[in-house]
């Protein structure tokens, strides 16, 4: 499924994205050097950071460029006999603007065959259909990566693609192969359930005309705000004799997870207070409710995104804050 998606040669999945670019740089690069730009030096969640990542690996970081602008040259310059590969990370949780540079994808790729070596890209959130289709800025897609001549792509299962956590590793088969054989790569395979979550997401991508309606993450990105707040008011209005204030504000949402860090997509959120009970005890009552609904406090007041709450489930959420009510 992954290589019919993509276009790749061969797919390997692991269990998440820090193990595919662990995985991909020791088997390439072990005792080897690796050249990426300053201002690649991405820490996402949990603490992964690449130049920490890079060592454990057994690959030394060569950096290059400035924080602002890396030039062609800069690359250039770096390799070396000692060098194994170039490797692009995309900055998918942050975004450097104002006086910048980068190079283009082709640019690299030619720069890498040129002196025979591979062009790794970490893309980090992974993203297999278009964003801008659904209102949203764009992020680079695999397939047109690996359609440029990158060698190998490292990213999450989860996040944009909307599957479970997992790193996927695609690119050329003589690269894939050897990864396939390091003896690290059973110690990072993902069990039956990932893999069976895994197709099932995939799957929904032959069909990418009704990944809105069928992948949840799909479904949150494209759900309009009237839609939203159509909801907010039925529920608000199924709420009028409980003892909570309800209201109804705009508000926003973002992608999270290492994606569109500087997209606000606007939504709408329900504020629920009490003048009997503290807004910590509410959450807490949602939280231990069943199924559990998880709000965030601020300013005495509990606050839920409707953009994370399906459609089907607002008669749940209703339930669950008239028995809060009592």
């Amino acid at each position: 499924l992954l290589t019919l998606l993509t276009g790749a040669e061969a797919a390997l999945v692991v269990n998440n994205c820090a193990a595919a670019v662990f995985l991909t740089l020791n088997t390439l690069c072990k005792r080897k050097e690796v050249i990426v730009s300053r201002g690649e030096q991405v820490e996402i969640g949990g603490s992964f950071r690449m130049p920490e990542v890079m060592k454990s690996s057994g690959a030394k970081m060569v950096e290059v460029g400035t924080t602002n602008k890396t030039h062609l040259r800069d690359y250039e310059a770096a390799i070396s006999p000692k060098t194994g590969a170039i490797l692009k990370v995309h900055t998918s949780n942050y975004r450097i603007m104002g006086f910048t540079e980068s190079v283009e994808i082709r640019d690299l790729v030619e720069l890498a065959h040129q002196h025979q070596l591979p062009l790794i890209y970490d893309m980090g959130s992974g993203v297999l259909e278009d964003l801008q289709q659904w209102g949203h800025p764009p992020e680079p897609l695999v397939g047109e990566m690996l359609e440029k001549g990158v060698d190998v792509v490292t990213f999450s299962g989860d996040k944009v693609l909307g599957g479970p956590q997992a790193g996927i590793i695609l690119g050329k088969k003589k690269f894939l192969t050897k990864i396939k054989k390091n003896h690290l790569t059973r110690a990072l395979r993902c069990d039956k359930l990932i893999f069976a979550a895994l197709e099932a997401t995939l799957r929904l991508y032959l069909s990418p005309e009704n990944l809105p309606t069928q992948l949840p993450v799909a479904r949150m990105l494209t759900t309009t705000s009237q839609e939203l707040w159509d909801r907010a008011k039925k529920i608000k209005s199924a709420l009028n004799n409980t003892r909570l204030e309800v209201a109804v504000l705009e508000s926003f949402s973002q992608m999270g997870s290492g994606a569109l860090p500087l997209e606000k997509i606007p939504s709408v959120i329900i504020k629920i207070f009490s003048k009997k009970t503290s807004a910590n005890r509410l959450a807490k009552k949602l939280r231990e409710f069943s199924p559990p609904i998880i709000g965030y406090v601020q300013d005495d007041a509990l606050l839920l995104n409707l953009r994370t709450v399906r459609k089907d489930e607002d008669s749940i959420l209703i339930e669950a804050l008239r028995s809060i009510a009592e």
